[in-house]
């Protein structure tokens, strides 16, 4: 975050003795026996102050959260209608109308047949979701052995024991082994850093896949249920994907019969510019994991939403998936969800330089960065990686595109007033991405 310095009248509300009760995450507590933490008390668009009257300009939207900005009011007013009407009712064998509603416009916009959603309070317990599905998914079809993961080294998929054991992390690990087993790492994206091809990204993008395909031999095909992915990794530095990565990624899992996950908790809902990031990259996961952004941060949901495959042995008489949350689909969250998509729909039906896409159900899938006051620098630093947008084929244009608007996640010319940045601009950018 950035600080705008202004003057300050007055002492803070909060003085480090208010902190005796309050245990912060991940911080270090002894810090604040002399001087309290920063205390936000307002957010306004994509700002937040302080009790001191200060403003911050909040750059990193809560936690890759608040996707349509602070301050919403017809967020607070749709949580407040659900609560009038049913505050609380667990999904355990029961729905509701608004966890109803909401898979069915989670499953209109995730690809493919995803048409699944099992909902969670949070990104870290919808990551241990799909673990624990993809484990029981593979007894009921007979291989009862596949249960190892593997993932990315240095990528962070939550601190709950399985979602952390899956976490590429190791200093946030050391303290609460033994963890859970069959957890295992392959390389990261991070061509910064390649050890070999480092100038030749889609040489890189193989090899770096070819590693999750040795990781999965190495430990046995017959033992591996899941690779589990960000789109992009945001651990380490915000690694996009080069060219083919994911292409070659999606073929290894199908060829060891592994199920891909794609953990889009910071991904989803715009971020990258399309409702889910697999889409911008042009495949198709088994299973998503998403959070953050589906409600705007204005209240805590999550969800994993899974492929009709992965869901079929579920529906054969007698089983069940023994797992739940008691706050999982909330009615009050599952409301605000909704309300939080409009928004998306409502500000991309009239962006100036959104295009549909054929096969889009919902026009909120793409680009919002020129519809939402909140989106960031932290969109612009996961997306700072031009040559991963070009993989997506669009048709050509004639229009100069302006930096900070669709920057090529729509098809078709963009209409943005003031656009710079002539046709020739992502061609150069592909061939030459910025080297450290």
């Amino acid at each position: 975050m950035t600080t705008t310095e202004q003057s300050v009248t007055e002492p803070g509300r909060y003085g480090p003795g208010d902190m005796d009760n309050l245990w912060l995450h991940f911080s270090r507590m002894g810090s604040y026996t002399q001087q309290a933490p920063p205390v936000i008390v307002k957010g306004e668009g994509a700002y937040i102050w302080d009790d001191r009257g200060r403003k911050y300009l909040d750059g990193l939207a809560g936690l890759f959260v608040v996707q349509a900005g602070h301050g919403r009011r017809e967020l607070a007013q749709a949580a407040a209608k659900q609560a009038e009407e049913l505050a609380f009712f667990p999904i355990w064998s029961y729905a509701h109308p608004s966890a109803i509603e909401l898979s069915k416009r989670l499953a209109a916009a995730a690809p493919g047949d995803l048409n699944r959603v099992f909902f969670t309070t949070g990104g870290g317990e919808a990551v241990e979701t799909a673990w624990k599905a993809a484990k029981q998914y593979f007894k009921l079809v007979g291989k009862p052995a596949k249960h190892k993961v593997i993932s990315r080294a240095i990528a962070y998929h939550g601190t709950t024991q399985g979602a952390l054991s899956i976490t590429g992390l190791p200093a946030l690990k050391q303290d609460f082994e033994p963890l859970v087993p069959g957890a295992f790492r392959a390389a990261n994206t991070n061509i910064y850093r390649a050890p070999y091809f480092g100038d030749d990204p889609k040489a890189f993008g193989q090899w770096a896949a070819d590693q999750i395909e040795q990781a999965i031999v190495f430990e046995g095909p017959d033992t591996v249920a899941a690779v589990f992915l960000e789109p992009v990794q945001n651990a380490g530095g915000c690694f996009p994907p080069p060219p083919g990565y994911f292409e070659r990624v999606r073929e290894i899992c199908d060829r060891h019969d592994v199920l891909l996950v794609s953990d889009e908790v910071i991904c989803a809902f715009g971020r990258l510019g399309t409702t889910f990031a697999c889409e911008k990259f042009g495949y198709v996961p088994d299973m998503i994991t998403c959070a953050k952004g589906m409600t705007s941060g204005y209240s805590p949901i999550g969800a994993m939403i899974a492929s009709d495959r992965v869901m079929e042995p579920f529906l054969r008489p007698g089983v069940s998936f023994p797992h739940g949350y008691t706050f999982g689909g909330h009615p009050v969250s599952s409301a605000v969800a909704l309300a939080n998509l409009d928004i998306f729909e409502r500000r991309a039906s009239t962006s100036t330089c959104w295009r549909p896409r054929a096969r889009s159900a919902a026009p909120w899938r793409s680009c919002p960065i020129c519809r939402s006051s909140a989106t960031s620098a932290a969109t612009a630093s996961s997306t700072g990686s031009s040559w991963s947008r070009t993989r997506r084929p669009r048709r050509p244009s004639t229009t100069p595109r302006a930096s900070g608007c669709c920057a090529g996640s729509s098809p078709g010319p963009c209409s943005t007033p003031g656009c710079t940045a002539g046709p020739t601009t992502a061609a150069t950018r592909s061939s030459s991405w910025p080297r450290r």
